[in-house]
């Protein structure tokens, strides 16, 4: 969650009270935020001859944007302890009548196309509000523009410049401007090698760089504003002295880009001359039919079922009481006309994290107090183990009993040894392979559990043998008839390490488990043939007059395990046969290849075809 620092003793000024370090805890704690830190009895540093005064560092939800700044966490607490009413928020026509505009051009599609404006009118900066205005930016850019790659704000002195803007897209040599706190004109390319060290800037010019084109806004006298997401023009700059305010927002994501100017009007208007009014910008895009005025300002309103609220809660109180505990969380609420059993909810501008009827049941709980709510015995549920994960366990809890260690490698092996190092060939349609792999070691997923179990071993060969280990997991591999294009598949997997061969313990791991999940095994005598040249494959084929069960077959093709010392496990349910595993002694030339030298037997079995 993202902390904020803010004044403590301004705080407690905006709050119109004073509180000790506990009784402030409490009151986060009832809002739903959470007090980090108070640095009042602590060292804090020396600012310009004069120590920092005493902060609050206050943990915020992730979702709550709208109280990333000190105007914001003020404004809510106020609402929250009755003291002050929800603001209403209103757009304002310019007194001349006249809107100021921002041209889009077509362009701007190869690179960022959306763009929202507004303007703060007759703003009185203090030197603390002017940090707060920054730091929100920041904290807006860090947190929901997720560093700047989906939202850009950028701020300017609208008595410096002059509308109609334009928002354009041009080549970087075409782009000539003085950055932000800078003296020396530069153009696009120069911009960038000028700061690509630079600690905070540098780690944004990657998000338009290799672009034909950059974005950038000017003026009606070709006074470039900004060029977003990188850095404001030097010539448009904010002060202490800046009395009307332009905000321009650049995006590839709607939605995120009328919630950051949203919250960049709501949370400062409180400084307009004329509070909580902001005049708004039209966005000309004719080339896509998206002319539209921004911001939108306008609440939302939705329908909740009081029976809802109430059941979720635990509580039992009537409509009007909800819609009055509503207002303290900075929303307005009434009982429906159309229905007595559901409450109009209006959600105002700022408050963005209101998406659902859960989210309002949450605002009623913190409300009504979460130390208040009544506990709740839930005895009726519908949780329960996934089928195949209960089957898993089972299979672990066997092995487990039957004195093997379970481990648990990475999913992720390299090519080699999925394949290579177990003699097998990759036919490039079963194994998904990382397009940008870090390192050799990780390079596509695993499509058999032998790699990390060797690879265990291997690891561990300081150990005593025998070693006896087993894994219950999952493989992939690729599928084209699936809509992500590859499947899971859980299988369970051990490895015998020590002086002797082991096949023997691999074999009776194999029968313990299969006769926990009560399948039999089956013989020839009971009808099953074999003989040189039978062939063996994976595919079902149903057989209703045989008995259900398991049983073993030779396997003289499989290059894993040595010849003639490895047996295919195949097992009929309800009629239906197929092929589940494999278990032998390695072959040397795998034992060399993971570094092993004592032989090694082991299992493999696919475990969903017992679902």
């Amino acid at each position: 969650m993202p902390t904020v620092s803010v004044d403590k003793y301004d705080l407690f000024e905006a709050l119109g009270q004073q509180y000790t370090t506990a009784e402030f805890e409490e009151l986060c704690f009832e809002f739903g935020i959470e007090l980090d830190e108070d640095t009042e009895k602590e060292e804090r540093p020396i600012v310009n001859g004069v120590q920092e005064p005493p902060q609050l560092k206050i943990e915020i939800p992730a979702n709550r944007y709208d109280m990333l700044c000190f105007e914001g966490i003020a404004l809510m607490l106020n609402i929250f302890r009755g003291k002050q009413a929800t603001p209403n928020f209103r757009l304002v026509q310019p007194k001349s009548g006249d809107l100021q505009t921002i041209t889009v051009l077509e362009e701007t599609a190869e690179v960022r196309p959306l763009v929202a404006g507004a303007i703060l009118r007759n703003v009185k900066f203090t030197q603390k509000n002017y940090d707060s205005f920054i730091s929100l930016q920041d904290k807006l850019h860090q947190n929901l523009a997720r560093q700047r790659t989906l939202v850009a704000i950028g701020t300017h002195d609208l008595d410096t410049i002059k509308g109609p803007f334009t928002y354009e897209a041009r080549p970087p040599k075409d782009i000539s401007f003085v950055p932000l706190n800078q003296t020396k004109k530069l153009n696009g390319e120069e911009l960038m090698a000028f700061y690509e060290k630079d600690k905070h800037l540098g780690r944004y010019l990657h998000i338009i760089r290799d672009k034909p084109v950059y974005p950038v806004i000017y003026d009606a006298n070709r006074v470039v504003c900004s060029l977003p997401p990188i850095i404001n023009g030097d010539h448009s700059k904010i002060s202490l002295n800046s009395r009307n305010v332009f905000i321009e927002c650049t995006a590839t994501d709607a939605t995120k880009l009328d919630t950051v100017i949203n919250m960049m009007v709501t949370m400062f208007s409180a400084y307009a001359k004329e509070q909580f009014t902001v005049e708004p910008v039209k966005v000309i895009s004719d080339h896509n039919g998206q002319t539209r005025i921004t911001p939108n300002l306008s609440s939302r309103t939705e329908t909740v079922e009081i029976d809802y609220l109430n059941g979720c809660l635990g509580i039992s109180e009537s409509a009007e009481s909800i819609s009055k505990l509503l207002t303290k969380m900075a929303v307005t609420a009434k009982p429906s006309d159309a229905d007595p059993g559901l409450v109009e909810v209006t959600i105002p501008p700022m408050r963005a994290d209101i998406l659902q009827r859960c989210d309002i049941m949450e605002d009623v709980g913190i409300a009504y107090g979460f130390n208040r709510l009544p506990r709740i015995s839930v005895t009726k549920t519908v949780g329960a183990p996934l089928t195949l994960n209960k089957l898993a366990d089972i299979v672990r809890l066997e092995s487990g009993l039957a004195g093997w260690s379970e481990v648990m490698p990475l999913i992720l092996c390299s090519h080699d040894e999925n394949f290579s190092w177990l003699n097998r060939k990759d036919d490039g349609l079963t194994a998904v392979r990382l397009a940008n792999p870090k390192t050799a070691e990780y390079q596509i997923v695993r499509t058999s559990l032998l790699p990390g179990l060797l690879k265990t071993i291997r690891e561990n060969k300081g150990h005593s043998v025998p070693m006896r280990v087993f894994e219950t997991s999952d493989v992939v591999f690729k599928d084209p008839s699936s809509e992500r294009k590859a499947r899971n598949e859980r299988h369970w997997a051990a490895a015998w390490y020590g002086k002797t061969s082991g096949f023997e313990e691999v074999h009776g791991l194999l029968d313990r488990v299969m006769a926990m999940l009560r399948q039999a095994f089956l013989t020839h005598d009971e009808g099953l043939t074999t003989g040189p040249g039978k062939s063996i494959d994976f595919t079902v084929k149903p057989v209703p007059d045989k008995r259900d069960g398991y049983w073993l077959e030779p396997v003289d093709d499989e290059p894993t395990f040595f010849p003639g010392r490895a047996a295919a496990v195949y097992l009929r349910l309800g009629g239906k046969t197929t092929r589940i595993g494999e278990f032998g002694i390695l072959h040397p030339t795998v034992l060399d290849n993971f570094d092993l030298k004592f032989p090694v037997s082991t299992l493999e079995v696919n475990l969903e075809v017992f679902l």
